[in-house]
């Protein structure tokens, strides 16, 4: 495998691309770059978290399991995404599964190499809790949805976020109906239903599994 996508791959990801590049080497030489095909797990839970890993290319689903099995999705990451940033504060095991959707190439970094670059470069600390806060902030929103709201609440909420982060109304759904459905604590079949629902009632108009454009945002949000 060429030596340079170690290098590639740390550049890519918003913790560390501001940096220049010749601190950009220097991380890079210490990841390691490894291929996975789908169906194969960058870990399970109960794995040691000791490592920050990076999806260079590819597709992996985070997720956990609840005491009767039933998957809860937590995120998606594409490449440029990072995960295991936990292993960074404490040592400690993983609760969730990271299991690979396509092929992919996972660049990884050891808990101990990441600390030592967070002292030598202090913005990485910034850009880390800046992460970790969104996704705090995700979880958290995520929670308390699956909770208090109906489906349609939910998958309507879902759509809007999409449409505001991609500041538009024409939007691509970034999972699968059944990844998306385990992320809003549901069944796929109820999302198809309920995504044909809004469709009839000239919400919104489906293109495809994935495409979906709001025709009537008002209308979506108060149904």
């Amino acid at each position: 495998m060429s030596q340079h996508l170690p290098a590639l791959c740390v550049s890519r990801v918003p913790i560390f691309n501001h940096l220049p590049p010749a601190d950009l080497s220097h991380i890079a030489a210490k990841a390691s770059m490894k291929v996975y095909e789908r169906g194969q797990f960058v870990h399970r839970a109960g794995d040691a978290s000791d490592k920050l890993f990076i999806v260079h290319r590819g597709e992996v689903k985070v997720y956990r399991l609840s005491d009767h099995g039933k998957e809860q999705l937590v995120r998606i990451l594409n490449p440029g995404d990072f995960a295991g940033e936990m292993a960074l504060f404490s040592a400690t095991d993983h609760d969730s599964y990271a299991e690979v959707m396509q092929p992919s190439e996972i660049c990884t970094i050891y808990r101990d190499d990441v600390r030592e670059l967070l002292l030598k470069y202090p913005g990485i600390s910034l850009h880390v809790l800046t992460e970790l806060a969104r996704r705090l902030g995700t979880s958290e929103k995520q929670t308390a949805v699956i909770a208090t709201a109906s489906i349609n609440q939910r998958l309507a909420q879902y759509l809007a976020s999409l449409a505001e982060q991609e500041s538009s109304d024409s939007i691509s759904l970034p999972m699968s109906r059944r990844n998306l459905a385990s992320f809003l604590g549901t069944t796929p079949e109820t999302v198809s239903r309920r995504l044909g629902e809004f469709e009839n009632a000239g919400w919104i108009q489906q293109t495809g599994q994935r495409k979906i454009t709001i025709l009537d945002m008002d209308a979506l949000l108060g149904g």
